[in-house]
């Protein structure tokens, strides 16, 4: 086989596991090229002849992920995502295992599933995201655990939700495939993939195959008035918990154009962008293909 590893260096911890990957994976006659960046070289330009290998790993957090993803979108080239770093959702909804022999195995295996993803556009940019991307309180929560992530890891994320108690509240203005809603909260997430930290499913389904994105406007007037949704998504293990009472407002659709007043901050699948609102978003239907675990086939083919 041959593999290109693309290895952000300043994911996660650091503690190097890829290598662990590489000897584990390699027999005879396979050729191996690894290319790191720690953020200076952009990840696109070590993808350049990403169509010349068998498989691409994706070593680093979801945004790096991400980021191999939608460059590779509509190739079929397989992209492995490598849980290298601090939160992993992806792996995380895709039941993937965390040890490097074991990853090795499921590279090997090459079973692929396709997956949807989203595309934002900010005036001239665009992002691609696997999971969820937002605008509002979740964007302040990434960019305020970025010092931390490190150090504490996803307990970051819930010391950055508890110094933002009171966050900014904005008009929302959604047009969501021609058809305009105007609501107003905290914030708007558009998701893919619904399951986050700890089991926690921000939506009762989890189908990143389906064509659509869900749309979950945070309607709280701050973050205390969040705790009943999230207390039922911690319930809301088997997708049969009536609601997530009166804190979401929960839509979905393949085209959404957002706006806020004041206008909200921008991430995508943990990374703060610099940008506000207003942005529009699509889902790309079964464009990037994943090597998948056996159970995560089973969940989601």
């Amino acid at each position: 086989m041959k593999v290109l590893i693309i290895n952000n260096l300043a994911s996660g911890y650091r503690e190097g596991s890829i290598y662990d990957f590489m000897r584990s994976f390699v027999e005879d006659g396979d050729e191996v090229c690894l290319r790191s960046s720690d953020g200076t070289t952009s990840i696109d330009r070590l993808l350049g002849d990403a169509e010349q290998f068998d498989v691409v790993v994706a070593s680093g957090g979801d945004g790096t992920i991400a980021t191999v993803a939608y460059r590779l979108r509509e190739t079929g080239v397989p992209v492995l995502p490598y849980p290298a770093g601090t939160a992993n959702l992806l792996s995380l909804n895709l039941l993937e295992p965390n040890e490097p022999h074991a990853l090795a195995k499921l590279a090997r295996s090459m079973r692929t599933l396709d997956f949807d993803m989203g595309e934002i556009t900010v005036g001239t940019h665009t992002f691609g995201f696997m999971i969820m991307a937002g605008a509002g309180y979740d964007a302040t929560i990434m960019e305020s655990a970025a010092p931390n992530k490190k150090l504490l890891g996803p307990m970051a994320y819930f010391l950055a939700a508890g110094s933002n108690i009171v966050p900014q509240h904005s008009a929302i203005e959604l047009r969501i495939d021609g058809v305009v809603t105007r609501t107003e909260g905290l914030g708007v997430l558009l998701v893919n993939f619904s399951e986050i930290q700890f089991g926690i499913s921000v939506t009762h389904s989890n189908q990143p195959r389906d064509g659509k994105l869900d749309v979950v406007v945070l309607k709280a007037k701050n973050a205390v008035e969040l705790l009943p949704a999230v207390f039922a998504a911690m319930l809301d293990r088997d997708g049969h918990f009536p609601d997530r009472g009166d804190a979401f407002e929960i839509y979905s659709g393949t085209q959404v154009e957002i706006s806020a007043d004041p206008a909200f901050e921008i991430q995508y699948d943990g990374e703060p962008t610099g940008m506000t609102t207003p942005f529009a978003v699509k889902c790309l239907p079964k464009t990037a293909r994943l090597i998948v675990s056996e159970e995560a086939y089973d969940l989601f083919a």
